[in-house]
C-alpha cells in the first residue's frame, strides 16, 4: 500500500476534530534565510491550502513553519547540508546521535550540559486508554511557575496517543496559551509497536514490518493537523534501536533523544540530566517518583538553584562553539 494512502486511512479519525489541513506530506532537505536566521528545511507540504515549510534554526535547534513564497529554498541533499552547517549546534547534535548508535537501548542523546543546577523533563506519551497523568502538569506548574514562567517540557508523542486523547491535547494547548508551559513536541512513533513475549532486537521499532516512513511522517502530520509544531527530536518507543534505525530516523534531519534517568527503573536524576517519565496512566511509580522529585528540590527551585531547561537549549548549549 502506498504511503499516501496508507496516511490517509490511518489519519482519517483525526480528521473529525482536527482543525488543520495537511496535504503532499513529504521530506525536503534545502537550505535559506528566513527572517534574517540561516535555516535548514526538512519537509515541504501544503498546509491550510497554503505551500509551506518546516524548518529548523541551525543555532537554536527550533522549528516553525514558513510559507514558500517567503522562505526562498535552495534544494541540496542531507549530506551536503551537513557539510555546509557542520559547525552549528543543530548538525553537530545529530552526528553525536549517529555516533552512539550502536547500543541495543538508549541510543542518541541522553544527557545534557545546562549551566545551572537542574534538569530536562521528557514525558513520553505512548498508546494508552487511560488518562494523561495531568497532576504532572498541574505540580510542574505549582512548584516552578514562580520561578519560570512558562515552565519547559518536552512530550513523546506518539501518534495513536493524539486519536484517542483530544480533551487531553486541547488541555495541554490551553496552557500553553495561559504561558503556564512550554512545550517540544517530540516524535515517539505513530503506532509505538510492541509485544511482550518479542525479544528487544525484534520488537518496538525493530518489529518485522515496521515503516518507519509513516511511523515518522504519520505523527509529524498528526502533529500539524491538530495545530502542533514538530520538533527537530524523535524518541525510539522502549529506548530501543540499533544503528540502522538510528541512521533511518538522523536520515529526516531528525536527532534521537534518550535518556540517563528513567525513573520508573529506578535511575536516579543528576544534574544535567534528561529525566523520563511516562504521561499516559500506565506509570504511576516513576510520576510518583518524580513528585517526590519537585518536592525535595523545591526550595533550590524557588532560589533558582534548581530549574527545569528546554529541550532545545539544552542541546544547543551542549554543541555550540
Amino acid at each position: 500500500m502506498k504511503l499516501a494512502r496508507l496516511l490517509l486511512l490511518l489519519l482519517f479519525p483525526v480528521l473529525a476534530f482536527a482543525q488543520n489541513t495537511v496535504s503532499s506530506y513529504k521530506p525536503f532537505f534545502g537550505s535559506g534565510t528566513y527572517k534574517g536566521n540561516p535555516v535548514i528545511i526538512t519537509r515541504s507540504f501544503v498546509y491550510n491550502n497554503t505551500p509551506s515549510y518546516l524548518y529548523t534554526n541551525t543555532q537554536t535547534l527550533a522549528t516553525a513553519i514558513a510559507p514558500a513564497k517567503d522562505l526562498k529554498a535552495t534544494p541540496a541533499p542531507l549530506a551536503q547540508l551537513k557539510t555546509q552547517f557542520a559547525n552549528t549546534p543543530y548538525i553537530k547534535a545529530l552526528a553525536a546521535a549517529e555516533n552512539q548508535s550502536y547500543t541495543l537501548q538508549d541510543a542518541g542523546l541522553i544527557h545534557g550540559y545546562p549551566k545551572e543546577h537542574g534538569i530536562t523533563l521528557t514525558i513520553d506519551l505512548c498508546p494508552s486508554h487511560k488518562k494523561l497523568d495531568r497532576v504532572i502538569f498541574t505540580s510542574l506548574i505549582t512548584e516552578f511557575g514562580k520561578t519560570q514562567q512558562p515552565v519547559p517540557v518536552a512530550l513523546s508523542i506518539t501518534g495513536r496517543f493524539m486519536l484517542t486523547h483530544a480533551d487531553d491535547i486541547l488541555w495541554l494547548k490551553n496552557l500553553e496559551k495561559q504561558n503556564k508551559i512550554k512545550i517540544t513536541w517530540v516524535n515517539h512513533t505513530y503506532n509505538h509497536h510492541y509485544d511482550p513475549k518479542a525479544p528487544l532486537n525484534e520488537n518496538f521499532i525493530l518489529s518485522p514490518g515496521t515503516d518507519i516512513n509513516f511511523e515518522i511522517l504519520g505523527t509529524e502530520i498528526a502533529l500539524l493537523q491538530h495545530g502542533l509544531l514538530p520538533s527537530v527530536f524523535f524518541r525510539f518507543p522502549g529506548l530501543v534501536s540499533n544503528n540502522k534505525a538510528v541512521t533511518a530516523v538522523t536520515d529526516f534531519g531528525i536527532i534521537p533523544i534518550g535518556s540517563d534517568a528513567w525513573l520508573a527503573k529506578g535511575q536516579q536524576a543528576a544534574n544535567g540530566s534528561i529525566v523520563l517519565i511516562h504521561g499516559n496512566g500506565n506509570e504511576p511509580l516513576g510520576v510518583k517518583d518524580f513528585i517526590k522529585l519537585l518536592q525535595t528540590e523545591k526550595e533550590k527551585a524557588m532560589a533558582n538553584q534548581w530549574l527545569l531547561y528546554d529541550l532545545r537549549d539544552t542541546v544547543e548549549d551542549e554543541f555550540k562553539q
